[in-house]
């Protein structure tokens, strides 16, 4: 295996969870979420493996913007669709979307710690999912990638200004949804 090759399998093993998170925050389902982490490294590959690597970060996290954004798009078709069915008698729909958290060892602190802990990021499961879609990427680019405003403009293919907005207003809900909660 060349370096190059190293470099680029080392930087999708350590963005795979990650990604895998915020993919699931927007299907609400473990297989979307595979597929679509499938695709966006795939396309991520195939499409900007001979850029440099300082720049794939942002590049990575912009295919996978959009294809949470194409997924949702095509279920939101689909809904509309199965709701016209539906109306006609011909079919049901039945989802699970339930959000899954598997909570932090609770060997690491002490029992209430770890149960303080695991209500707290719960109830910040929740809240992330009731933000809208690009609220919700660009607090998941900044807070927990750790992204610039810049490289975050970069991968949602948006201003800076767009960027600031979205994540002051997602940190003002998210800090009016958490407030009984302290970490």
């Amino acid at each position: 295996m060349t370096n190059e090759a190293h470099s680029l399998n080392s930087f999708l093993g350590a963005v795979e969870g990650r990604a895998y998170y915020m993919a699931r925050l927007g299907t609400r389902n473990d297989a979307d979420a595979l597929d679509i982490i499938q695709d966006s490294m795939s396309r991520f590959v195939e499409r900007y493996s001979g850029k440099p690597a300082a720049e794939w970060k942002p590049l990575f996290y912009r295919v996978l913007h959009n294809r949470i954004a194409d997924w949702r798009r095509r279920e939101f078709v689909r809904s509309r669709l199965l709701l016209f069915s539906e109306a006609l008698g011909r079919g049901r729909r039945e989802s699970s979307a339930e959000m899954v958290y598997d909570p932090p060892d609770p060997n690491e602190d002490s029992a209430e710690d770890a149960a303080t802990t695991s209500m707290f990021v719960k109830a910040l499961a929740a809240a992330l999912t009731m933000l809208p879609l690009r609220q919700r990427q660009t607090f998941l680019m900044r807070a927990w990638e750790g992204m610039s405003v810049t490289e975050t403009a970069v991968a949602m293919n948006c201003s800076e200004g767009s960027i600031k907005t979205h994540y002051s207003r997602a940190l003002t809900t998210l800090k009016i949804h958490l407030e009984g909660y302290r970490p």
